[in-house]
């Protein structure tokens, strides 16, 4: 089974089962069709962590939410840094229904037992897991409590096994918390002409080292079809650049 993330309306590889209820489908950058299937997982995973692909946030309405509850299981002496939307996480997590207590997902069976790569607070996971693990530092453990509202609400997720209005109960081991692939550090890193834009020969030889750091062997073609996907999602108003808005770094960044 994948993990608890956000609910797509196509094939989803990331970190698991949908997102919020009523939510739409995820950024393309994490939702690939299966004609990509060429690309590879190794390759998705990639092109999450690049988040060039812009993931909006979407409008919330209706009644009030409910709240996910907290319980630290264990706090390291030194807890630090600590995660803030549109870090990069690195962690483990089991899901359980609280209804009867069984285990819908297990982390530590996918991937070859690799902990979890995603970004905070960007809907790459339901938001019930956004909100439960903001302020959390490395090697921080916490057992969560997240309501149907923020999770898979009335529709559930069938694939996922998920009963529609569950609620449900992670337990979570932090690893890591780097600085996320929106952040203006990485903005200055592909910008190398320091104009505050981003041209397609900048994402080129950005996506080339990206490659070349993770070691596969992929098409010529690959490279040219996410590039190609990169500008028609991001740069809109045409103009054949990605600037820091349209790259959309956070607002606690400044250029």
């Amino acid at each position: 089974m994948r993990a608890p993330l956000a609910a797509p309306s196509r094939p989803f590889h990331f970190l698991g089962p949908p997102t919020r209820a009523g939510g739409s489908a995820p950024p393309a950058a994490v939702a690939v069709p299966r004609r990509r299937s060429a690309m590879g997982r190794g390759l998705r995973l990639l092109l999450a962590a690049l988040a060039l692909l812009a993931a909006p946030a979407r409008a919330e309405g209706g009644a009030a939410e409910e709240e996910v509850k907290i319980e630290v299981l264990h706090l390291p002496e030194s807890c630090s840094p600590k995660s803030k939307k549109g870090d990069l996480l690195n962690a483990h997590y089991d899901g359980f229904l609280a209804s009867n207590g069984s285990k819908f997902y297990c982390s530590r069976t996918q991937n070859d037992g690799h902990p979890k790569w995603f970004v905070l607070g960007v809907g790459q996971v339901i938001k019930g897991l956004d909100i439960a693990m903001m302020n959390m530092c490395p090697g921080e453990k916490r057992k969560v409590v997240i309501p149907p509202s923020l999770a898979y609400g009335q529709q559930g997720y069938a694939q996922g096994k998920i009963p529609p209005n569950a609620t449900l109960i992670f337990e979570i081991e932090l690893y890591a918390v780097n600085k996320g692939p929106r952040s203006v550090e990485a903005f200055r890193q592909i910008d190398k002409d320091n104009d505050k834009k981003l041209s397609e020969l900048e994402i080129s030889q950005y996506l080339k080292e990206e490659f070349a750091r993770d070691g596969k062997k992929r098409h010529p073609s690959v490279h040219d079809e996410i590039l190609a996907d990169i500008f028609k999602k991001n740069d809109h108003d045409g103009d054949g650049f990605i600037s820091a808005k349209e790259y959309n770094v956070y607002q606690h960044d400044e250029l």
